[in-house]
């Protein structure tokens, strides 16, 4: 069997010290030596097929240089973008992912939890978090957590998270200067802070625009999926025919919320306008063109990873405690002026599907 190269044979070849080559090859160390000498043993170790022992590094330094991501929904294309960030950030510094779905159930996120200490992962980053997870909190205190996207309110636990309610004042102004008064918003679930922060900031605008805000004006959904946009759609025009408008708490929830309004003989824009927010992958290839508010997402997972190597490395630095990262309005082609007479329509619609049910 072939002899593995280690470090003393690179040390040979290049003629340097041993602590010269290791801290030639550590991301962490090589700001100590020059270019040219990181250049030639890199080289050099590479040519002769060295490979790091992980194994035995950690027992010396009791890393593994690996850190658990948790994402709450692996189809979700808002999250490819963050763990993408997550990784420029974390691989230079010679960290390897763990990436793991918790497919929104509490029950599959705490076993994730131990495979990923089980794995004596060095740190983690959760943007799966729910509003109040105190088991969250616990790990907190035997690893480095950074949050990415979400929060837990009053934790401590840093996070990385969107100007939630700058984005939705702007997208509803949005709304109120095309002439809209009839808003309904179709609000993220109620255990996750990005649905709880976008609702509050929606009710508090709206009064501030002297919007009049019935018990419908706010439809919760349980998730944030397809499924829930269009169920919270009809519940919206059937119980609110006035609305003009959704003003939906993300992308997923608006396109759900088109299809609805389609099923009912409506058209977006012209009927019916939808908002969106995050801004997720292919958005203006979806008719008519999703207006919504656009979040950093490769920023926020690479400043979630910057933190977390902060923590990791130096645990006595002090990090902050919440990064609320800009958000801006990406203008496409779901917001119109309302139509005219459009609620008498719905009204005159909805009892004629009354009539026939009956």
């Amino acid at each position: 069997m072939k002899k593995s190269v280690t470090i003393k044979d690179v040390a040979r070849e290049t003629g340097v010290h041993v602590a010269t080559v290791s801290r030639a090859l550590s991301p962490n160390a090589r700001a100590l030596l020059s270019a040219e000498v990181v250049a030639k043993i890199r080289k050099t170790a590479d040519a002769m097929g060295y490979r790091p022992n992980r194994v035995a590094a950690g027992l010396r330094t009791r890393r593994t240089m690996t850190v658990g991501i948790m994402i709450p929904d692996i189809t979700n294309t808002l999250f490819p973008p963050i763990v993408r960030g997550m990784e420029g950030a974390l691989e230079p510094a010679g960290y390897a992912s763990i990436l793991v779905n918790t497919d929104n159930d509490p029950d599959r996120e705490a076993r994730l939890f131990d495979v990923l200490l089980q794995r004596g992962v060095d740190g983690i980053i959760d943007a799966a978090v729910t509003h109040m997870d105190p088991h969250l909190v616990r790990i907190s205190k035997d690893v480095p957590v950074v949050t990415a996207n979400r929060m837990v309110e009053g934790s401590g636990i840093p996070s990385v998270i969107n100007d939630d309610a700058g984005g939705i004042r702007m997208i509803l102004q949005r709304l109120y200067d095309a002439g809209h008064r009839d808003i309904c918003h179709i609000a993220g679930p109620d255990d996750l802070s990005t649905g709880i922060q976008r609702r509050e900031a929606f009710e508090t605008e709206a009064k501030g625009l002297g919007l009049k805000l019935p018990g419908t004006a706010t439809i919760v959904a349980e998730r944030y999926n397809e499924d829930e946009g269009s169920r919270c759609a009809l519940s919206a025009l059937e119980n609110s025919p006035c609305v003009t408008a959704l003003l939906c708490a993300n992308d997923r929830l608006a396109i759900g919320a088109i299809d609805a309004v389609a099923s009912l003989g409506l058209k977006c824009p012209e009927d019916i306008s939808v908002t969106g927010f995050n801004d997720i992958p292919f958005l203006d290839l979806i008719p008519p063109g999703l207006t919504t508010v656009q979040i950093l997402q490769f920023d926020v997972g690479r400043i979630a990873a910057e933190i977390l190597l902060k923590r990791m490395t130096e645990p006595d630095a002090r990090v902050p405690e919440t990064t609320i990262m800009p958000v801006s309005i990406i203008d496409r082609n779901s917001i119109a002026p309302p139509k005219p007479g459009r609620g008498r329509k719905m009204r005159a619609s909805g009892r004629s599907r009354k009539m026939k049910q009956g």
